[in-house]
């Protein structure tokens, strides 16, 4: 089946011209659109209607940096643990919350918040409020917001590697890269979870 990037006419680079993308598609909508097809045979105007489908998937994939990743990745044979289907079934049949990838560096952080939420959660249930713990929980917050923040910037930088290195052909670099985008994704999506929360916590 045609990638998302070959439906744009694309190399499948992670840098992407957005203001490109866009303009080009709306010249591809303008030529599925359903008025070109009102006096064609139903075959037809269902085939366009679902090329019309995909278009829009493309796009709304393509345009958003985090999915274009996560895309591509899946294109390399790469299912996140996030994203895993299989994951996602086998936690809905056992009962239990889907695995999240931990890294490593983050355990015992993750471990003290999740003792503090314990702590809010038990106090919100019997009406109190502790000022403290809740000072400490915004912290941890702002703590995790800037983790977040540093591992966008270090996926940015590694768009570009896996751009130069598919241009050369360097399948080393390819690797590298790859790997190192996973390993940032997981860790940017358990930041996320830690991040909600916290935030569900803190809500009155």
């Amino acid at each position: 089946m045609t990638t998302y990037f070959a439906i744009f006419n694309l190399p499948p680079h992670l840098v992407v011209d957005t203001a490109a993308l866009e303009k080009s598609f709306y010249a591809l909508s303008r030529k599925l659109h359903p008025d070109r097809f009102a006096s064609r045979p139903p075959a037809e105007q269902a085939a366009a209607l679902a090329e019309s489908s995909r278009l829009n998937d493309a796009y709304r994939t393509l345009k958003d940096p985090i999915a274009r990743t996560e895309y591509l990745l899946k294109l390399e044979g790469i299912e996140l643990e996030e994203q895993s289907s299989a994951a996602t079934a086998a936690a809905r049949a056992s009962g239990t919350a889907k695995k999240q990838v931990v890294p490593e560096d983050l355990l015992e952080e993750a471990f003290e918040l999740n003792m503090q939420l314990e702590e809010m959660r038990a106090a919100k249930k019997f009406g109190e409020d502790d000022p403290q713990l809740r000072k400490d929980l915004l912290a941890a917050k702002s703590e995790f917001d800037a983790k977040m923040a540093a591992a966008q910037t270090d996926l940015e930088s590694l768009w570009s590697k896996w751009d130069a290195a598919l241009d050369a052909d360097d399948t080393a670099a390819k690797l590298a890269a790859r790997d190192a985008m996973v390993a940032l994704l997981n860790r940017r999506s358990y930041l996320r979870n830690l991040v909600r929360d916290v935030n569900d916590a803190l809500e009155a």
